[in-house]
């Protein structure tokens, strides 16, 4: 009978804590990036090296990305539980049908931009009449290129628009092959600085707006997994805040850490963070903590979308985006770097 008991008592330990085990395991999140590394994801790998996820129970995995198109893609598709892309792919795609949604903007700015050589004294796009200017046909700036020139009274047979791949954009404009490039400004003033310093002419300051880079999931992944995408996408915006706060270096120190192999530059990675600041807020957000979106940015992002002709006319703003999965405690405390 004493053995029998402690048999007994032996499984029923044992039971318990496995049930206890299973009852407190870390949720698993797994991420889809833009891209891969550079200075936008700095509050994914700053939170992963301070233990901020791990803390509020969450087992985050990173995968690097090529492309914000493909990462709405396969997150639409159900193959992460949430991604960090641009938001207006998130937002045409979801218009064919793909059921996604933001969850947390961070750049709620269009990034989009013409980089011009810094010594050009180029200021609008009533500058570039003559140049010669590099685009990439299919990306985002394309639908809007003839808004763009008619900010400055110009057209296509003023300026001559060359078709390059966006993996030699970069090279051609640092060559002075073009005169100009259409890209997101945060990520190439940083990689073209050393050889071509170069200033922005913003999209989203003639009139071109809807948000940058955030969080995207899916509507079924929002329900299955709410509360851990609440925790995640409320740390990585407190994050940024923290980051913004002076802490910098700190975010290009653990980026680097995470992805050792990819030989990254500080220099870069630090203008990059530093550019993309300039983005964070709008008119409608600039008293919110970051993520956290307005009913009016996204009002007007669609009509711009729409203007392009990358969504039919007629769309709610309240289809596209959500803020429920943002805990404003949560991004504050880690803002000051106690999630």
């Amino acid at each position: 009978m004493k053995i029998t008991s402690k048999l007994g008592l032996s499984a029923a330990f044992l039971c318990g804590m496995l049930t206890f085990n299973a009852a407190h395991a870390a949720d698993t999140i797994n991420v889809r990036l833009d891209w891969t590394p550079w200075g936008v994801q700095a509050p994914f790998h700053l939170a992963a090296a301070k233990g901020w996820f791990a803390k509020q129970g969450l087992d985050v995995k990173l995968e690097d990305g090529n492309g914000s198109v493909t990462t709405v893609q396969i997150v639409g598709n159900g193959e992460f539980d949430i991604g960090h892309a641009a938001l207006a792919p998130m937002a045409i795609a979801r218009a064919k049908g793909l059921p996604v949604k933001a969850v947390a903007a961070f750049a709620r700015q269009n990034d989009i931009g013409l980089l011009v050589p810094a010594e050009s004294g180029w200021k609008s796009p009533a500058d570039l009449k003559g140049k010669k200017l590099a685009y990439t046909a299919g990306s985002l700036e394309t639908p809007f290129l003839d808004r763009f020139l008619a900010a400055g009274g110009l057209t296509r047979s003023d300026v001559e628009l060359i078709s390059v791949d966006a993996a030699a954009k970069a090279g051609t404009y640092m060559a002075g092959r073009a005169d100009g490039a259409f890209s997101s400004a945060p990520f190439f003033l940083g990689v073209v600085k050393a050889q071509r310093p170069s200033s922005n002419i913003r999209f989203a300051d003639l009139g071109l707006s809807f948000p940058s880079f955030g969080l995207v999931a899916t509507e079924q992944k929002i329900k299955e997994k709410g509360a851990a995408l609440t925790r995640f996408a409320s740390i990585a915006a407190g994050a940024w805040m923290y980051i913004e706060a002076g802490n910098e270096d700190e975010a290009v120190k653990a980026i680097i850490a995470a992805r050792p192999q990819a030989k990254l530059n500080p220099v870069v990675l630090r203008d990059q963070i530093d550019a993309l600041k300039g983005y964070f807020r709008t008119p409608a957000t600039k008293d919110g903590p970051l993520g956290v979106m307005a009913e009016a940015d996204w009002t007007t992002a669609l009509e711009t979308l729409s203007s392009g002709g990358l969504i039919p006319a007629g769309q709610k703003a309240a289809d596209y985006y959500t803020n429920d999965l943002l805990d404003t405690k949560l991004i504050a405390a880690t803002a000051k770097g106690a999630p």
